[in-house]
């Protein structure tokens, strides 16, 4: 797959402040994790390992719900849980109490069930619906259903009758990480996601004559944004009034997630009061609750992975560090040219240098960081490659046998 241009590399040096922001530092000669030492961690665990920090992930739910907090909006969010599906995490989710779960899939549902999710708290968002998809949704009749095609409407409706469902819809309008056109849900080229507006009166009457009654209208247009991409999401929110103003009798509008973190140390953090007051100023005269559905912003930088060092070695132009885990750990530098920073764990005095950082996986594309800046590296060194915290183990594969991986959360 080519590389996506628009998504910049890790910064040569990314400073202390930037450590900081994910909840890390130095204490000594080794990396912290809070009060958690991840050399430590990683010498009494093993690796490849994927560790989640707690606190974080408090700390960013809380900061979201200030910022909704005095907009006058009724809001309520559900945890993305395609980011990270580890079992602690979601009861942690749970225990909190503060917001609901998302799952696209049967599995997904029943993982939330099992971890102490109530229906009521559960809303469902998939695509390409089959007929085993919804005999599930029809034993959970309290579950939120999102509904993406006509074909689902009428799969649900057949096995649900007189069940309250949503539309999912598609406004036209893209928006992700800078300028990266494989984080766009919707936009110029046609996707498979939601109903498009020239189809949305046929799915009305489709839901009517089936006997469902549309509640909830539901968009998710893109991953990653940060504040300069605020504007295309005000046109996002825009182009989705059409779709509002004709399905009268709405309980909710779910507005999706695809809220961004800082990649890199030069990605300024998300303004979260231009963020929620743009939504405020679309939403604020309405009736109805407005959902959000987060995943990445709660987990991502709250987890790291831990990879050992084995190989540092010059080949041609190019000094290589090879690691022990790969693209199929952490696929996202792979499929969508995402960064993943790394970060030394034990703190030495070493020249930096730039390298690549190469996975143990045989195949080209398997590189985790490309001409990055680091402070020459061991053999056996430990190696924390930040904002691994979503989208890493829940699409992790054993592609060549190479799938083993341990998950810990950080109380």
């Amino acid at each position: 797959m080519p590389k996506v241009s628009s998504s910049p590399r890790p910064s040569p040096a990314a400073p202390a402040a930037w450590w900081r922001r994910h909840g890390l530092g130095y204490r000594g000669a080794t990396l912290r994790a809070g009060r958690h030492d991840l050399q430590r961690i990683a010498d009494r665990e093993g690796t490849p390992l994927y560790a989640y920090h707690a606190p974080r992930v408090r700390a960013n739910l809380a900061r979201l719900r200030a910022a909704l907090a005095g907009r006058g909006l009724r809001t309520r969010i559900f945890y993305a849980m395609k980011s990270n599906r580890f079992p602690p995490l979601l009861r942690l989710l749970r225990r909190l109490g503060r917001c609901g779960v998302d799952v696209c899939s049967p599995a997904e549902l029943l993982l939330a069930r099992r971890s102490g999710f109530a229906e009521r708290d559960i809303s469902y968002t998939g695509t390409a619906m089959s007929e085993a998809d919804a005999r599930c949704l029809a034993r959970h009749p309290g579950v939120h259903v999102n509904c993406d095609s006509l074909a689902s409407v009428r799969r649900l409706a057949r096995l649900s009758p007189g069940r309250r469902v949503g539309l999912r819809i598609n406004p036209g309008i893209g928006l992700g990480y800078r300028r990266n056109r494989l984080l766009r849900y919707a936009g110029r080229a046609t996707t498979k996601f939601g109903i498009y507006r020239e189809q949305f009166a046929e799915a009305l009457d489709l839901a009517a004559r089936s006997g469902l009654r549309i509640t909830g209208l539901h968009f998710h247009t893109g991953c990653g944004f940060l504040t300069p991409q605020l504007p295309a999401l005000d046109q996002v929110l825009a182009a989705a009034r059409p779709f509002i103003d004709r399905a009268p009798g709405l309980d909710h509008v779910n507005i999706g997630g695809g809220l961004g973190i800082p990649l890199v140390a030069r990605d300024d953090p998300l303004d979260l009061v231009a963020w929620s007051g743009l939504v405020a100023r679309h939403f604020r005269r309405d009736k109805f609750e407005v959902w959000l559905e987060p995943g990445d912003y709660l987990v991502k930088d709250a987890g790291v992975l831990l990879l050992e060092v084995n190989t540092v070695e010059r080949k041609q132009r190019t000094l290589f560090v090879g690691v022990n885990g790969g693209c199929n750990l952490h696929p996202e530098p792979a499929l969508y040219g995402l960064p993943l920073e790394a970060v030394p764990c034990r703190r030495r005095a070493a020249p930096r240098r730039r390298v690549t950082i190469a996975g143990n996986i045989n195949e080209a594309l398997d590189l985790l960081g490309e001409d990055v800046s680091l402070p020459l590296p061991e053999e056996g060194d430990i190696l924390a490659f930040l904002n691994a915290g979503g989208y890493g183990a829940a699409m992790s594969s054993n592609h060549c046998l190479r799938g083993a991986f341990r998950e810990i959360l950080l109380r």
